[in-house]
């Protein structure tokens, strides 16, 4: 009981750092805005790797030629001339003749990351020293890339990570990781941002300089890991080079997952987290008060007050992150399932050594790093 006690009692502080948290990330917000002046001609090489066809992906691709207030490029990577997406890209070519874009056949990747192999790829292809490397399940604003550039105006930033709003599909286990990623996945950013300042990078879009990628050994040191966002913007705050959360949020379009593929999705998220930062991953036991206060609950009915507070103050870190930050609806009633079910797969991430990734079946080591098998 004591042990239950304690974790609890440290998820509820956690709920509370998340509030705090958020209001921080929203001051530095503003203020960041106030002294913004009118965004520079930064120009920046947006690579965006491409396999096969992502729902919406079409539209996806769009927000992105239709950038205003920014000099850029867009590059494209594909495996083979012959995947679908080819087809999206040649249509928007078309539609959008003013706009410089480039499609890259890289052909089959020489080492496990793939898609670390097409940002290589189109990365020795860009023009520009500002890159924006970004998924293909993402949509942004028209603004994005001219607000981007005028947050690396501060010549001391060298990478940012940006916060992603995730917009669920049709089926419930989309909409249940959605509501995670807007509840749970942000919060633990902002507080890691609050109390240690930003020494990851993390999600489906960064920005960085090709002139840091390049100190910190290109993407050769990173073609072996899994999870090579984080670990770049890890060897970037290493050699000194100011990594920052971006004011900018991105949609991050996760599609309508059966079941079978979300959980092997989410496993793989687990696994991977749990080798990219072991002491991280046992601290999450701290960012899940709901499921802990029912075990509690469940072993010591009489302690039934403290699930209405752990209810109240979870559903206010909830509220600081999807509302305040990403402006997104929160599904209440889905969000006991969805901490229940992120509790589930914390745990299964304990176990295991292999992960599917895009139909192919991979090992992953100690350290991060990944192969085929």
């Amino acid at each position: 009981m004591l042990v239950l006690t304690i974790i609890l009692a440290g998820s509820l502080i956690y709920c509370i750092l998340t509030i705090l948290a958020a209001r921080s990330y929203l001051g530095r917000d503003k203020l960041s805005r106030d002294r913004q002046g009118a965004p520079p001609p930064t120009p920046l090489s947006v690579l965006k790797p491409l396999s096969g066809i992502d729902e919406g992906l079409e539209t996806n691709l769009r927000t992105f030629f239709e950038q205003t207030g920014a000099d850029y490029e867009l590059l494209f990577a594909v495996r083979e001339p012959t995947d679908p997406a080819v087809r999206s890209v040649e249509s928007l070519q078309k539609e959008f003749p003013n706009i410089p874009a480039r499609l890259i056949v890289t052909g089959e990747p020489p080492y496990p990351n793939a898609k670390v192999f097409s940002l290589q790829c189109m990365l020795a292809e860009a023009r520009h020293d500002l890159l924006v490397m970004s998924d293909s399940d993402i949509r942004v604003t028209p603004g994005f890339l001219a607000s981007i550039a005028a947050e690396f105006a501060d010549p001391h930033v060298a990478l940012a990570t940006c916060p992603y709003r995730a917009v669920a599909g049709r089926s419930l286990w989309s909409t249940l990781e959605a509501e995670g990623m807007n509840t749970e996945f942000l919060a633990g950013l902002l507080v890691a941002r609050m109390l240690e300042g930003v020494k990851f990078a993390v999600g489906p879009t960064l920005a960085a300089r090709k002139s840091a990628l390049q100190a910190i050994g290109g993407f050769d040191v990173l073609k072996d890991y899994l999870a090579e966002d984080f670990v770049m913007g890890k060897f970037a705050a290493q050699a000194g080079f100011g990594v920052i959360l971006s004011r900018n949020i991105v949609e991050h379009r996760i599609g309508s997952q059966p079941f079978r593929a979300n959980a092997a999705h989410r496993l793989r998220w687990a696994r991977s987290t749990r080798r990219s930062r072991p002491l991280g991953y046992v601290g999450q036991l701290f960012t899940y008060p709901l499921p802990i206060a029912l075990i509690l609950v469940a072993l010591f009915p009489h302690w039934w007050p403290v699930l209405i507070a752990t209810v109240v103050l979870r559903a206010a870190a909830a509220w600081s992150t999807s509302m305040w930050i990403l402006h997104a609806r929160t599904r209440w009633l889905h969000l006991p399932l969805q901490d229940i079910l992120s509790f589930l797969f914390w745990l299964a991430g304990f176990f295991g050594n292999t992960i599917v990734w895009r139909g192919r079946r991979y090992y992953l080591y100690a350290d991060g790093r990944f192969e085929l098998r």
